[in-house]
């Protein structure tokens, strides 16, 4: 009987069989030998294997590296930590100035607006001596604020202020106006701070110290003040130079607009203080002039006195201004 002979199957694409590099004739693959790598493939090495094949350098580098990455994300949750922070501690002041400014009408952050400190047209020369006029009407002596007269110094314009150009025997309403206009300061902010300072708008009896320290400027309750700024011309003008002065060196103090501000009630520490968060420069600059906030009793008590820990000069400052001028946050 005839050996019948096995065709191999047709190629059912109708392809020739191609030799293909590396494949059998099939187009397979080639079967591996077990745990046998294919060549021209790297696998990474595990980092122990790495560190125990690495030299000096590369181990310094790696070292270095993996500190560098654990300082920046122990400094990014540090920062995250202190943010959440501040804005909670943002949030207790601005609540309790809230309710400062319902109860007293008075927020130790806004004590005046910038519009209103800053606007140098607030009031004209005649407008200042009318005011002056009424607020004295009880002074009849010679020694009244709205009849005296000064001599006064030529000062040149720097980068806070315009100059000034002196006269003889300028009256009190002159020398408001002119400063406030030369330093871009309020002649309703001058006349405020006199008043709270040494009560000179409404003295009926000015003694030589209230006119040697108009301002408070430079001068001690002890009356040693400094001679730079000593007499009325040279405390008004130095006072509005002054808070420009302020403004341009703000970072130097202690007291920052749109910040939280450690303020004390009293120059004695132990009577304590609170944060305060400062929303604008003008409330800044009252605190660096006169740097403590009124206690609950100082506000408490109006024009009058409060308790052993309280001040009175932003206090009085605000209660002064809108007394005058009206509301002094517009």
């Amino acid at each position: 009987m005839a050996t019948t002979q096995r065709r191999k199957p047709a190629n059912p694409r109708g392809r020739a069989n191609v030799i293909v590099a590396g494949r059998g004739v099939s187009g397979g693959n080639r079967k591996r030998r077990p745990g046998k790598r294919p060549r021209n493939r790297r696998y990474p090495l595990s980092p122990a294997r790495w560190w125990k094949r690495a030299g000096l350098a590369q181990r310094v580098t790696a070292a270095l590296v993996t500190v560098v990455a654990a300082a920046c994300v122990v400094a990014l949750v540090v920062g995250t930590v202190r943010v959440v922070q501040w804005r909670r501690d943002v949030q207790e002041a601005e609540a309790r100035q809230l309710q400062l400014t319902q109860q007293y009408d008075f927020n130790p952050g806004d004590i005046i607006s910038d519009g209103q400190f800053f606007n140098a047209n607030a009031m004209s020369e005649a407008e200042v001596q009318s005011f002056l006029d009424k607020q004295g009407a009880a002074c009849s002596g010679s020694r009244c604020l709205k009849t005296m007269t000064f001599d006064t110094e030529d000062q040149a314009a720097n980068e806070y202020c315009a100059a000034y150009e002196g006269a003889r025997k300028e009256t009190a309403a002159a020398i408001i106006d002119k400063s406030a206009r030369a330093c871009g300061i309020s002649q309703k902010v001058l006349l405020t701070v006199m008043q709270k300072e040494q009560h000179l708008v409404t003295a009926v009896d000015p003694t030589g110290f209230q006119y040697k320290a108009a301002m408070g400027l430079s001068c001690p309750d002890d009356a040693n003040c400094d001679p730079a700024y000593a007499g009325f011309f040279r405390q008004v003008y130095g006072a509005a130079h002054r808070y420009q002065y302020y403004v341009a060196h703000e970072s130097a103090y202690g007291y920052h607009a749109n910040a939280l501000n450690y303020i004390q009630y009293h120059p004695d520490a132990g009577c304590g203080g609170t944060n305060v968060y400062i929303e604008n420069t003008a409330t800044a600059l009252l605190y660096i002039y006169t740097p403590y906030q009124p206690n609950d009793a100082s506000l408490a008590a109006g024009f009058g006195e409060g308790d052993s820990c309280s001040s009175y000069g932003n206090r009085n400052f605000a209660l002064i201004y809108t007394n005058w001028f009206g509301a002094a946050r517009r």
